[in-house]
């Protein structure tokens, strides 16, 4: 993992519990690997779904990996606002420069006016059966979830919008490379 670099390409892959592919992301730009976060940045990047559908995305997104955190955070740079989507996950591992990591359904929806939204409760309910989650790991997913929102509402990083134009400017000054 720390073999990334600023400006190394790398591409992003999600699973589901039971190991089955959920989603991939075609090309991310690392823009900061340090001991806590990998952060990325992507902007109109192919994204291939389970079925086989692909589509790209409209608007430039910054990608916040945590080492050690049970979530990512997808900041999203849309036309009418800053939009936060959040994934509860396994801290991520890097193979082959792919960024892997599992989710565990239950989201975090972020508006530009500040107010949230957990998303996929029932979606969450339905897999920890099926797919038998531990009672340790349901845990460790809604404790994750509540140190989500409580960074959140205190605008801790990467909830505060200068340093999503921080990383926003490093991208765009990669990309003229």
């Amino acid at each position: 993992m720390n073999e990334l670099k600023k400006g190394d390409k790398i591409s992003i892959h999600c699973y589901k519990h039971n190991g089955t592919i959920e989603h991939t992301s075609d090309c991310s730009i690392v823009l900061e690997n340090n001991k806590d976060v990998l952060v990325c940045a992507n902007g109109k990047t192919m994204i291939t779904e389970k079925d086989g559908r692909s589509y790209y995305t409209n608007e430039p997104a910054i990608l916040f990996f945590y080492k050690d955190r049970w979530y990512n955070v997808i900041a999203q740079l849309k036309s009418h606002g800053l939009f936060y989507y959040c994934n509860i996950a396994t801290p991520f591992v890097v193979d082959e420069n792919v960024i892997k990591y599992i989710d565990y359904d239950l989201d975090l929806r972020v508006f530009p006016d500040g107010g949230f939204r957990v998303l996929d409760r029932n979606e969450y309910k339905y897999h920890k059966k099926i797919m038998h989650y531990s009672d340790d790991l349901d845990l460790v997913v809604r404790n994750e979830l509540s140190n989500l929102i409580a960074a959140k509402r205190k605008n801790e990083d990467p909830f505060n919008k200068k340093t999503i134009e921080k990383y926003y400017q490093i991208y765009r000054e990669l990309q003229k490379m």
